[in-house]
């Protein structure tokens, strides 16, 4: 397959904790509030916490393999990752697996599991700067 994705991943097995947190309001002024618009989170599932495992991780989101949330889920993800440490980000759901998948490869058969593509919105500067140089020392390896 090729890779299209702006940042590279890291493939890993982090058993972590997601939680559908929703969006807070937005209080503006009335002028404002007649040409603004904003992208909605999905409501659906606020306040559903369960465990997941991140598979792959970039320094701009993550694949998490555990049953779809509906997209624009914007969702609070708690893991660690041996070489970096606690991470605790926030971002959206953007695409969703809904089930397993196997795709016909010229070397066998890959299987890719059912979850969600998460982009992070906020991720601590020195864990996103940690991610840039785990990806860069993999791709010199």
């Amino acid at each position: 397959m090729s890779e299209l994705r702006r940042a590279q991943r890291l493939v890993i097995n982090a058993p972590a904790i997601v939680e559908s947190i929703g969006q807070g309001p937005m209080h503006l002024h009335p002028n404002l509030a007649a040409v603004f618009r904003r992208v909605q989170a999905d409501a659906t599932t606020i306040g559903k916490r369960f465990p997941a495992v991140v598979r792959d991780l970039s320094t701009n989101g993550a694949f998490i393999s555990a049953p779809p949330l509906p997209l624009l889920s914007r969702v609070a993800v708690k893991f660690d990752v041996k070489s970096i440490g606690a991470i605790d980000a926030v971002g959206w759901v953007l695409w969703q697996r809904a089930e397993d998948c196997e795709l016909p490869m010229p070397t066998g058969t890959v299987s890719l599991p059912k979850g969600f593509g998460v982009l992070f919105e906020s991720i601590p500067l020195e864990i996103r700067s940690a991610i840039a140089a785990l990806e860069i020392g993999r791709a010199h390896v």
